[in-house]
């Protein structure tokens, strides 16, 4: 019950602050000697990339699952009520136009499409996924 879902919390903001303070970290250390920056290829990632790629994946995951409670919530009860509609119409419509703007920031070579869309790939799912879902709820 409450216990669980309290301790889950904690330990959720405990991850995150450690995650935080951990990024920020690399960020200063990266901003600090530009001098013995290691030349690589376009192709390859570093920590800020790989740490924002997997910042990425987990909000994806806890975002999509965020919808799942309330929907099991409405098939149990067979019902919508105490639903805000307006909540989820203003979640869907900002779901809309921020997978819409990730969409119509893509370059303009053909050949960079795959790569943009592998880099922006959880923030498209998370978008696109919850607008989904929310279908469903409305």
């Amino acid at each position: 019950g409450s216990t669980s879902l309290k301790n889950f919390c904690v330990s959720w903001i405990g991850l995150c602050t450690a995650l935080g303070v951990i990024l920020l970290c690399q960020l200063f250390l990266r901003n600090e000697d530009q001098s013995t920056v290691i030349k690589r290829s376009p192709s390859s990632l570093d920590v800020m990339e790989v740490s924002g790629f997997i910042c990425g994946y987990i909000s994806c995951a806890f975002y999509l699952g965020s919808r799942f409670p309330q929907l099991y919530k409405n098939f149990r009860r067979k019902s919508t009520d105490g639903t805000s509609y307006t909540l989820f119409a203003l979640a869907m419509v900002g779901n809309c136009t921020y997978g819409l703007s990730l969409v119509f920031k893509m370059p303009t070579a053909k050949s960079l499409w795959t790569l943009y869309f592998l880099h922006h790939l959880p923030w498209l799912i998370g978008s696109f996924g919850v607008l989904f879902l929310d279908g469903f709820v409305s």
